[in-house]
This record gives structure tokens, C-alpha cells and sequence, in this order.
């Protein structure tokens, strides 16, 4: 089957209205500049004349069975038979005449190239309140703060990109969250990024969106922190570890040794979150979903399972032999009522002792089962 340079994808469920007015911009667009292309319509289940508008017009028609946003494009990208892909729904929300700035980009070398709507300008009516204000500028902000991204627009529907670039990434996700999950794959994998303004104008369907605000929006919120075990557990983990650490230390020489019991409580949960963003990366990383991380591989072959044993068991041993001389002290006192003041300012350091260190023994095992797989 002969290569072609663009592929120009619409996912597709139940747009008869503006189906045709998609495909007929679309193919204008590459007979206008002589563009060697096609036009793919991913259909992921239309009930309506949608399948059938698209064969007649002499659309690639591909048929997606498993149901979601991103399985309709992967459906699609799978199928394009051309080197660049350009992707935007098929509601009339975007100019399909107007793709040039895309190709010149892709053409330049770039692997992806986004749509910033925010830049092009948005139309009375073509996005809602909700989604101008609040939705797309925090997912975007958070998306910019966690990975470092260059794009200013996450979740512009008309994009383009490299096909064998876009597919090296693995992209896992079914639904709406599949946009979130091409920039965030993109970044972390180094990929040649850049964006370029583009209009969005009210869709032409009088039939309410597929898409669900506070769902969607929840599903890329959702993306975004479980894509970065640094945000959602390493930094919090860190922080309550030394605010718990700190409080700790000033509470021993106060009266109020009670509050001890939280910073106590606050150093154990912190090292259980940077547990879990330790856990998390080396099993994400191992799976294909997250790229090599350096510096955790550095850490890991530095902490090994003999040392997490070693300095885990100095921590409990540690914490048991002050608790035993807590115990000679309350006995000293035939076991009667102690002054919880100082008792409280030994007893409850020694648990949490006792406490970190069966954690980091146990936790050094853990880490060694995940290192089996690749030794």
C-alpha cells in the first residue's frame, strides 16, 4: 500500500450533521495545495447515517469496536496509511482549510505540533464558561508545573504529529483523558514539541457534546497525578516528614508532648507517601508508562537491599531499646501513674522508631522484588 505524507483524522460518533462538511474541507484542503493525503474517519459505533455519509464521499472509513475517545484515534492512527497525522473532531469546531501551519511545522522536523486556541482566538459561544476559565488554564497550569510542558493549550482538539513518533509512545488511555496523554508522553520522551494558533468556533450540531465537564475533567485531573508519582506523593511525603521532623523536635522540650502523637503520626504517613512515589515510578517505568528516570536508578543501585536491612533494623532496635528503658521506669514506680510528660517525650519517639524501621525493612524488600524483573 502506497505512503502518503497526511492523514487527516476525525474520530466520529453520531456526526451526520456535520460529517460532510468535515470531509468536503478536509479533502479541498489537499487537493488546494496538492498535499498527497487522505481523510480517515474513526467511527466508534454511530447509529445515525454517519458510516455511510463518509463512504460515499470517498472517506477511509475505519470501523473502532472498543468504545472511547482515544480508542477511536488510535483506531485511526493505527489505520493511516500517512507519514504526518492530523487529528480534530468532526463537529465543525475547527477549519480543516486552514491546516497549513500544521504541515509547515511537521515538515520543519517537529514530532508534534498543538493547536492553541487561547492564541488563535475563541468564538462567542464555542467554548463554555467553565471550560475558558477554569477547566483548560488549571489542567493546563498543573500539566506545565508536573512535566514541564511547552504547551500552553493541553487539550486543543486539532493537533498534528509524527505517526511513528506518536506510536513509539505507547499510549494506553480509552477516553478523553487521550489528549492529556499524548503532550505528557511527548514531554517526558523528549519529543520535538511546538504549537501554533488556531480558531475554535461553535460546533454546528444541534445535539448536546459528548463530552461531560466535571467528568472529563476529573479524568484528565485524574491522568495528571497518577503520571506523576513526584507530585502526588514524593512532595507531600517530603513535606510532612520534615514539618513532622521540626514539630517533633520543638515539642520534646515543650509541655504540650500530646501534639507529639501528630508530628509523630506526620513523619510516618510522609515516608509511606515517598514510599509509594518510589514504588510507583519503578513499576511505571518497568511497564512502559513512564520513561528511564536517572536519578531513581542511581538511588536504587545505591540503596541496596543489605543496607535498607541494616539501617531498618538499627532504627527498630533503636526504637525497642528506649521503649524497654520506658518500661524499667514505669516498673521503678511499681507500675503506678507516671507524668505523662515525660514519659510521653520517650515513649512515643521510640514507637514511631520502631515504626520507620519495620517500614524500610519491609519496604527494601519491596523495592528488591521490583528489581527481579530486570536482574
Amino acid at each position: 500500500m502506497d505512503s502518503l505524507e497526511l492523514s487527516i483524522i476525525m474520530p466520529c460518533l453520531n456526526e451526520a450533521e456535520t460529517l460532510a462538511t468535515c470531509i468536503k474541507k478536509a479533502q479541498w484542503y489537499l487537493q488546494e495545495y496538492h498535499i498527497k493525503g487522505e481523510v480517515v474517519i474513526a467511527d466508534n459505533g454511530s447509529i445515525d447515517s454517519s458510516p455511510e455519509i463518509a463512504t460515499k464521499m470517498g472517506a477511509t472509513l475505519i470501523n473502532v469496536k472498543e468504545k472511547g475517545y482515544g480508542s477511536a484515534l488510535m483506531g485511526g492512527i493505527l489505520a493511516a496509511r500517512g507519514e504526518f497525522i492530523i487529528m480534530a473532531d468532526a463537529d465543525d469546531s475547527y477549519d480543516f482549510t486552514k491546516l497549513n501551519p500544521f504541515v509547515e511545522k511537521l515538515r520543519e522536523g517537529y514530532d508534534l505540533v498543538m493547536g492553541n486556541r487561547f492564541k488563535g482566538g475563541i468564538k462567542p459561544n464555542a467554548m463554555p464558561f467553565l471550560h475558558k476559565y477554569l477547566g483548560n488554564p488549571v489542567l493546563t497550569w498543573l500539566g506545565k508545573l508536573f512535566f514541564h510542558s511547552p504547551c500552553s493549550d493541553f487539550h486543543c482538539g486539532l493537533r498534528g504529529f509524527r505517526k511513528q513518533a506518536i506510536l513509539s509512545l505507547n499510549l494506553r488511555t480509552t477516553g478523553m483523558e487521550f489528549a492529556s496523554e499524548m503532550v505528557v508522553k511527548s514531554t517526558l520522551n523528549g519529543l520535538k514539541i511546538t504549537e501554533v494558533p488556531t480558531t475554535l468556533s461553535p460546533d454546528g450540531r444541534s445535539r448536546k457534546p459528548h463530552l461531560r465537564t466535571w467528568r472529563d475533567g476529573w479524568r484528565h485531573l485524574r491522568f495528571l497525578l497518577l503520571y506523576s508519582p513526584r507530585w502526588l506523593f514524593l512532595y507531600p511525603g517530603f513535606f510532612l516528614m520534615i514539618m513532622g521532623l521540626i514539630s517533633t523536635v520543638i515539642l520534646l522540650y515543650s509541655p504540650r508532648v500530646h501534639s507529639l502523637l501528630y508530628s509523630s503520626t506526620a513523619i510516618i504517613i510522609g515516608f509511606q507517601l515517598v514510599n509509594f512515589a518510589i514504588f510507583t515510578k519503578v513499576y511505571a517505568i518497568q511497564e512502559g508508562l513512564l520513561p528511564q528516570d536517572k536519578k531513581l536508578l542511581k538511588f536504587i543501585d545505591f540503596f541496596t537491599l543489605e543496607q535498607g536491612l541494616i539501617f531498618g533494623t538499627i532504627l527498630f532496635l533503636l526504637g525497642g531499646i528506649t521503649s524497654i528503658f520506658a518500661l524499667f521506669q514505669w516498673k521503678a514506680t511499681d507500675f503506678t501513674a507516671l507524668n505523662p510528660v515525660l514519659t510521653m517525650r520517650l515513649v512515643i519517639p521510640s514507637v514511631t522508631a520502631i515504626a520507620l524501621g519495620l517500614q524500610i525493612i519491609f519496604a527494601s524488600f519491596f523495592l528488591s522484588i521490583f528489581q527481579l524483573k530486570t536482574k
